[in-house]
């Protein structure tokens, strides 16, 4: 995996997200963004969650080493099983959404390619704020750019209409956002049960 080039993408994403776009829609592989966009920075979000409750925990007397390797390990798995549903459930759904509420011809892979790579705002949110706690007020405010990314996006790849595109984009941004989080949710909830 070549970080460079992963870094270079997230930074012209969220600098300059009509320039992204028009280099994202001359891949011929629509799932090339999988293994070289998402998987990459789903397994950044969940390492910067295991080294967060390190980073916070260590000096605790409350936990032992391997309680505190455990919930470590609980908290990255959380994280990762939320992106991972929540990409592949907002991906399906963006695309029945599309086809269905706007009349666009939008197939999985295509709703696949522009769900991974409008997520770069929750992926780079989560890695902030997982290192520094203290910015989730700032996560609360910038998580809503994934709108202005998305529709972008639709412009480009879906070829909508400035009307269409911004509907599009306002309901896309929500599902893209909410999936992974009610899926966290409930996976923390079974953990908490199952445990």
């Amino acid at each position: 995996m070549n970080y460079n080039n992963l870094f270079k993408k997230v930074m012209l994403l969220i600098s300059s997200p009509a320039k992204a776009w028009e280099e994202i829609s001359l891949e011929e592989d629509k799932r090339k963004g999988l293994a070289t966009f998402v998987y990459p920075m789903i397994g950044l979000c969940g390492m910067a969650v295991f080294a967060s409750v390190f980073l916070y925990n260590i000096g605790s007397e409350d936990l032992t080493k391997n309680q505190l390797f455990q919930l470590a390990m609980t908290k990255c798995c959380g994280v990762f099983v939320a992106l991972f549903i929540g990409y592949f459930l907002a991906a399906k759904t963006v695309s029945k959404m599309a086809r269905s509420m706007f009349g666009v011809d939008c197939d999985l892979a295509k709703a696949e390619q522009i769900v991974g790579y409008a997520m770069v705002v929750p992926f780079v949110l989560k890695i902030i704020v997982e290192i520094v706690p203290a910015f989730l007020i700032l996560k609360l405010i910038f998580q809503f750019y994934i709108i202005y990314i998305i529709w972008e996006g639709a412009r480009v790849l879906l070829k909508m209409n400035e009307n269409k595109s911004t509907w599009f984009s306002i309901f896309s941004s929500l599902v893209i956002i909410f999936c992974p989080i009610i899926i966290e949710l409930i996976f923390n909830k079974l953990t908490v049960v199952l445990n």
